[in-house]
């Protein structure tokens, strides 16, 4: 098993590979937001694969992925392993589905938190989350301070070892620290979705772990995207109603790869590789969340935890950013936004 750079999550007793094992993907196509049909054997393998082969010690899932399928399969897959062999589990609660219950609600309310965390832990087979997030805001009326002391309560009764919010804004982290620590930030960041740098900033200053999702652009950054290939999504992967991946917008895309592709050839790795690496460079990112439906494609972006981008690199990527006007906030994954 290849060693893999390490890093504490924030001010938790986690300590994690700078890359860990995203399962959305692997929920399959039976929900909103599926990416097409997945083949139960090969997620088994890829996250087993994670493990043994690339030496990711964590991985991020929810209970909305697959609507339980993807917790299920993480169940299965890790079985295998002993308690002291087993990698993190990160996963989620809030987003609820069944009954009558209407789509898009964010339950946050202490009953159906705690009645979320019991199944999602029949569904992976374990005792303890390592790392429990609230996905989303509530939008079922519960403030975001009685939410997130539930969390904080689950910890404190070592139900989960860390608690850490998924998909927030900046003055709600500041409203939840106020009430109990933040363990951990789950944001959406790549070289296309920068928004969040604000809140990476913050976090960084208040010894709160960031693990970023989205880093390779829903696979937008890997270099394998085409007109052609977009077109060609089915209606089950849900990146086939979305505008970045047709147009003026791919295009944009388009170009950015080109320019990633680049440096990766200068430093012997994938374009997959260097944009993560480029979330890597962003101070405050402890960890990167990243995709895979098969092993091999681990080993496709696994030397993002090794390669180091020079400032010419940095550079280059961001001087396309700002020429096609791609997304919001800093270029540079080095620049300094405020956030006091």
């Amino acid at each position: 098993m290849t060693t893999l750079p390490s890093v504490r999550l924030g001010s938790s007793p986690l300590t994690v590979t700078r890359l860990g094992l995203g399962t959305w993907a692997l929920g399959g196509d039976n929900w909103a937001f599926g990416w097409g049909p997945q083949d139960a054997s090969e997620t088994i393998a890829t996250i087993r694969h994670s493990v043994e082969h690339a030496g990711l010690n964590w991985l991020d899932t929810a209970p909305i992925y697959g609507q339980g399928r993807a917790e299920e399969l993480v169940g299965e897959a890790l079985a295998v392993f002993a308690e002291d062999a087993r990698p993190y589990v990160f996963t989620k609660c809030g987003v609820v589905w069944g009954g009558d219950v209407e789509p898009g609600t964010v339950a946050g309310r202490r009953q159906s938190i705690e009645r979320e965390l019991d199944e999602s832990l029949r569904r992976l087979r374990i005792d303890c989350i390592d790392l429990y997030q609230m996905h989303w805001p509530a939008t079922d009326g519960t403030p975001l301070e009685e939410y997130w002391q539930t969390l904080a309560d689950l910890r404190q009764k070592g139900k989960i070892r860390a608690a850490g919010l998924s998909n927030h804004r900046l003055d709600e982290l500041r409203r939840a620290h106020a009430v109990a620590p933040v363990d951990s930030f789950q944001p959406p960041f790549s070289a296309l979705a920068r928004e969040a740098a604000e809140e990476i900033a913050w976090c960084a200053s208040h010894q709160v772990g960031v693990i970023a999702y989205g880093t390779l652009g829903s696979g937008l950054l890997t270099g394998a995207f085409t007109p052609e290939r977009a077109a060609a999504l089915p209606p089950s992967d849900w990146r086939s109603r979305d505008p970045g991946f047709r147009g003026r917008g791919l295009e944009k895309t388009m170009r950015l790869t080109r320019t990633l592709a680049a440096v990766a050839a200068e430093h012997g790795v994938t374009t997959s590789a260097v944009a993560i690496a480029w979330v890597l460079e962003c101070r405050g990112v402890t960890g990167a969340i990243v995709g895979a439906r098969r092993p091999e494609q681990i080993e496709d972006w696994r030397a993002a935890a090794t390669v180091r981008l020079s400032t010419t690199d940095l550079d280059r990527i961001a001087a396309v950013i700002r020429e096609e006007g791609i997304g919001s906030g800093p270029s540079h994954p080095r620049a300094e936004p405020r956030a006091a």
